[in-house]
């Protein structure tokens, strides 16, 4: 049986672009995202968001992304992801990325793609700028209340984040930094 993706892609060849389908993320991606939240956040993941991003891919319903201060942070929160999905919804990842370094690793769950970031590459790749215009997903309580914390956390440890963003293209006029 196909899953939602395929049946998307599959609807999305039928119609022309003015007659094209609002396909947003199913339930079953924003259960999977939800669980992967709260698994991040147990594991103190920093500034844990979620987009829909259904409606400009087609490879997949929607992106979640966390942070750590460190590599074994890193590894700790993608095992934790990957367990509770696993024993709570039945869930394996199909492909796993990153793990050699632990410094961003990707769970791709066809449904869902989590990315898990060092808080350095996530300041300096910034997947949010890139995913901005898409709707943000509601995640539970204990998700949402950790954003800020990779701020919080260089503060605490002298580290400028900003450092490792130069060279990024300026947001508002995509002028270098």
């Amino acid at each position: 049986m196909a899953g939602p993706s395929a049946v998307r892609e599959t609807l999305e060849g039928y119609w022309t672009a003015d007659e094209s389908l609002h396909v947003t993320a199913t339930d079953r991606s924003i259960e999977l995202v939800n669980a992967a939240a709260q698994a991040a956040a147990d594991r103190l993941a920093h500034d844990i968001i979620a987009y829909d991003v259904s409606d400009v891919l087609s490879i997949t319903d929607a992106f979640l992304l966390a942070s750590a201060p460190n590599d074994r942070q890193v590894k700790s929160i993608v095992d934790e992801i990957e367990e509770r999905l696993n024993k709570d919804l039945g869930a394996k990842p199909v492909r796993r990325e990153g793990d050699r370094d632990a410094r961003w690793i990707l769970l791709d769950y066809v449904d869902i793609v989590v990315h898990v970031q060092h808080s350095e590459e996530r300041v300096f790749y910034a997947l949010e700028r890139l995913w901005k215009d898409c709707p943000e997903l509601p995640l539970p309580e204990d998700a949402r209340n950790t954003r800020g914390k990779a701020a919080e956390h260089a503060e605490l440890t002298g580290v400028d984040l900003n450092d490792h963003a130069a060279g990024l293209p300026d947001e508002a006029d995509g002028e270098l930094r």
